[in-house]
């Protein structure tokens, strides 16, 4: 088996001993795992540089990872599932199905909310795979192996990195957020280059070499630094600026798909002493959000769903608010953390199943494609918001290439638009941006918060496996109810019915066919990527109501019992540069007027509040009314009927004055 010991570091209760119900307490295991694959064994044929690692005398490549593993003290009391989180840039995100957040300031507390996977007997591992996020504050990791050449040095090539800045800075890391960076080998490398465009897609414009140079500024002075690039009179805030170098490191990114694969075999097969949870694992689930979301479509498309020994290690898979996308998780030189367009993660496949091109009528393979040839395909229910959607990718999962008919669900995967909701759940009180911080944002950002709907998939998604019940059907926009639109079509519609400036779709994110040279197919680019004349795959979104909140989808009782316009983006403040462009991954909640009179006064074509609801008594009765039916049909948990109504009625008392209460 590739997981040769389990080095546990530490062992404590969970949340302090606190007894879940029936099944008791839990405890927590932290731990390394140190992994030995195989480069020659199918199921790691699809490792972009694995072969160009160093190997041991066995022929296997070495390399460990982080892992948090909590279990029932009392094993009698596991339900037999694992729930694997693929952790999000080191951080946990499983606790979403207990309706708590991680704390970003620190990820090494797992708040345990209401409990809900440990009552119910859940057996959680939170495993590290990212080879560049700094081991802090209890982030997860992975010590990746390095690719290397015949010297045995690590493989040096051309690598582009991007920064869009909110304000004015005079120097930038390499790296994406701050992880670490990709050296630069030679600072004075005559043909680097620094890009700049006005907007994501626009024009790219080279910035003369004698401008920049590979450094960070001290005092006004430019020190030599083969980590930042530095550019004379600062990168002006908005503007996309990319460089292209040849660095000197080169790990094996890829590394952390088998990682993850081998960490959950192991909990689930493993009959080793070192394995806490022997014996007691009879399925095994995966979540990925966002980032690790997208890492799940990548896993799923390099065939990692079986293990060395060809077992299938997942029965079911979440993948939530990862759109139509892949990411940077399996070529040399990749940054996992990158979401910027213009990167191998915007390579298709998008849909599940195999798709012709319309331009060659060639065909794309699908992201299930290697998993069907050999085996084990999961179960798979997929959730997105209305970001998702608007940053350009999501209809690809659903939408053929041409853009004029409507994708068949496979019969192992199930699709849902949280309607109107940003990327990530949204919290009171209405603000610009972050608390303390300037406004980013031209538009309050999204409050609606989407975790009830969040944790019925997982309920959804157990009963499918281990039980055989069918999720809900699929809810997104279709073409075929024309509930699937353009974004131009849709920005006019809403504009019309709301009078809400809006962002300017020629400004945003698209899927451009992008060609990355004669070695990509082997994960090797030539950069920057040449886009050309080669058109765009289409972009669709869902259409509006009158009130500009999306038709289709889950509606939450937010959105189909309103007290305001909501959106899956929002424009950027006009300090940040950037004009017409989505505040990245942010959305927009618009409140309508209180009063009639008020709504006069401004010219809101939307009805005011005191139009809609007697009083507050009156809207989360329909509140509770739409959450109900939402039960009814399994979107939401029958326990969470009253969450919903108590996160609306808390909206209420946010954004109505107590003259309407």
């Amino acid at each position: 088996m590739p997981v040769t010991a389990f080095e546990i570091r530490s062992r404590e209760p969970f949340d302090g001993g606190r007894a879940f119900g029936n099944v008791g307490a839990y405890e927590r295991v932290e731990g390394v795992l140190h992994y030995a694959v195989d480069p020659a064994n199918e199921s790691n044929l699809g490792i972009v540089d694995l072969a160009h690692a160093a190997r041991d005398e066995q022929g296997r490549v070495r390399f460990q990872g982080d892992v948090t593993l909590l279990r029932p003290v009392d094993p009698a009391q596991s339900n037999g599932r694992l729930l694997c989180d693929v952790v999000n840039r080191g951080g946990r995100r499983f606790m979403r199905y207990n309706l708590a957040t991680a704390d970003a300031l620190h990820p090494e507390v797992i708040p345990a909310g209401d409990g809900y996977l440990m009552e119910r007997g859940w057996t959680v591992a939170a495993i590290g795979w990212q080879w560049d996020v700094l081991p802090a504050n209890g982030r997860l990791a992975l010590d990746a192996p390095s690719a290397l050449d015949a010297a045995g040095r690590p493989i040096q090539g051309s690598i582009i990195v991007s920064h869009q800045p909110s304000t004015l800075v005079p120097h930038f890391m390499l790296s994406d957020r701050g992880h670490a960076p990709y050296t630069v080998a030679d600072p004075q490398q005559a043909d680097a280059q620094l890009i700049v465009r006005d907007f994501p897609n626009g024009t790219r414009q080279e910035i003369p070499r004698e401008q920049w140079r590979f450094g960070r500024v001290e005092g006004g002075v430019v020190v030599p630094d083969n980590a930042h690039v530095a550019l004379d009179g600062g990168f002006e805030p908005g503007r996309y600026y990319e460089a292209v170098y040849r660095t000197d490191i080169c790990p094996v990114v890829g590394a952390g798909l088998l990682a993850f694969r081998d960490a959950a075999s192991f909990f689930r097969y493993s009959t080793a002493d070192d394995n806490p949870v022997r014996g007691i694992i009879s399925n095994a689930f995966a979540l990925g959000v966002s980032q690790s979301g997208r890492f799940l479509r990548e896993f799923l498309f390099v065939g990692a769903n079986l293990d060395e020994e060809a077992r299938t290690v997942f029965d079911g898979i979440h993948l939530h608010i990862a759109g139509g996308r892949r990411g940077e998780f399996n070529h040399r030189y990749a940054q996992p953390s990158v979401i910027e367009p213009y990167s191998f993660g915007h390579l298709p496949p998008y849909a599940y199943d195999d798709t012709v091109d319309p331009r060659d009528q060639t065909v794309i393979p699908g992201l299930l494609t290697r998993l069907r040839a050999r085996g084990g395909v999961p179960k798979m229910l997929a959730t997105n918001s209305a970001t998702e959607y608007w940053r350009g990718d999501a209809s690809a999962l659903h939408v053929d290439p041409d853009g004029a008919r409507d994708l068949a669900d496979p019969a192992e995967a199930r699709t849902y638009l949280l309607a109107s909701m940003q990327h990530g759940s949204g919290t009171l009180p209405l603000r610009y941006g972050l608390p303390g911080e300037p406004p980013t944002t031209i538009n309050p950002l999204n409050i609606c918060d989407y975790g009830p709907l969040f944790r019925a998939v997982i309920a959804n998604l157990e009963a499918w496996v281990c039980d055989g019940v069918e999720p809900p059907a699929s809810a997104l926009p279709r073409l075929a109810d024309r509930t699937a639109l353009t974004r131009n079509r849709t920005v006019y519609d809403f504009t019309a019915s709301t009078s809400i400036d809006t962002v300017a779709p020629k400004r945003m994110w698209s899927l451009p066919r992008l060609d990355f040279g004669p070695e990509s197919a082997a994960g090797i680019g030539t950069y920057p990527a040449f886009v050309g004349l080669m058109g765009e795959f289409p972009t669709l979104v869902s259409a509006v109501d009158v009130d500009g909140n999306e038709r289709a989808g889950i509606r939450l009782p937010d959105v189909a019992v309103p007290l305001a316009t909501h959106t899956g983006w929002n424009p950027r403040h006009l300090d940040t540069g950037g004009l017409g462009e989505t505040a990245g991954l942010s959305g927009s909640t618009i409140p309508f007027a209180v009063t009639a009179a008020d709504r006069e006064r401004t010219g809101d074509p939307r009805l005011s509040i005191e139009e809609r609801y007697r009083d507050r008594d009156d809207y989360l009765a329909q509140v509770r009314a739409a959450a109900e039916a939402l039960a009814a049909d399994r979107y939401l948990l029958a326990q969470d009927i009253d969450v919903a109504v108590a996160n609306a009625g808390a909206r209420w008392d946010a954004l109505v004055p107590a003259v309407v209460a």
